[in-house]
């Protein structure tokens, strides 16, 4: 996974956590760093974050203990180049990211490619899904997931428009997405790092949010490959 990378993987597994886990540039990241006394470059660090990002991603997805059957469902404009895209997103009833799709469109049949793409993702049919009022979600269900459950209400939907606030505080960060490649691959790796190490604090008491983020550490190093290094 590291082979032929100067620099360890604790260096590098630190700096994609950076990356995802807060607001920072490259080069805040760059910065950084050099106060600790490492040299290395922000292009550097682009490209770690590009080539592990995902893998670290797919990894915490595949561990997470569960996901619930309510799954919430949301679209937001997003503007790249002066062009209005759709970003797609679902997540459960605990604020999980479950998918996301950047699209062009916002009609059924951007709504059947979301579903179909959500659902061989998570691998199980959803007991309810909530959406807000979009004809093209029922349209899309009757044809891909017509047994399940829909509750179309713009108030029911709170949990999943929330979840796009973080893509808003980065985007804003990046001045904007340069482009729907770049969009889609970076908030594919962003979602499960981010929800990783944002525990919901205000359900925790101080010291079980510390233990729970401790553990949620403990996972990250298994995840990069720092346990077998120790």
């Amino acid at each position: 996974m590291y082979s032929r990378h100067r620099f360890p993987r604790e260096i590098i597994s630190h700096c994609v956590w950076l990356y995802y886990t807060f607001p920072l540039s490259y080069r805040d990241i760059e910065k950084m760093m050099l106060y600790r006394g490492g040299e290395v470059t922000y292009e550097t660090i682009r490209e770690w974050c590009q080539k592990f990002g995902q893998q670290y991603a797919n990894q915490l997805r595949r561990n997470r203990p569960y996901i619930t059957d309510k799954w919430h469902l949301d679209e937001v404009v997003v503007t790249i180049k002066k062009q209005q895209y759709y970003l797609w997103r679902a997540v459960d009833s605990e604020g999980n990211v479950l998918e996301v799709l950047l699209q062009r469109h916002r009609d059924t049949k951007a709504a059947k490619r979301f579903f179909r793409k959500l659902l061989k993702k998570q691998g199980f049919v959803p007991r309810v899904i909530v959406t807000d009022k979009l004809k093209s979600y029922e349209a899309a269900k009757k044809q891909v997931m017509k047994n399940v459950e829909h509750r179309a209400h713009k108030g029911l939907n709170n949990r999943a428009e929330n979840s796009h606030q973080p893509t808003r505080v980065r985007e804003r960060r990046m001045r904007r997405f340069k482009s729907p490649g770049q969009a889609q691959r970076f908030l594919s790796a962003f979602g499960p790092i981010r929800d990783h190490f944002h525990p919901k604090q205000h359900q925790l008491t101080a010291p079980r949010y510390r233990q729970e983020l401790r553990q949620r550490f403990e996972d990250w190093r298994e995840v990069a490959g720092l346990k077998s290094a120790a």
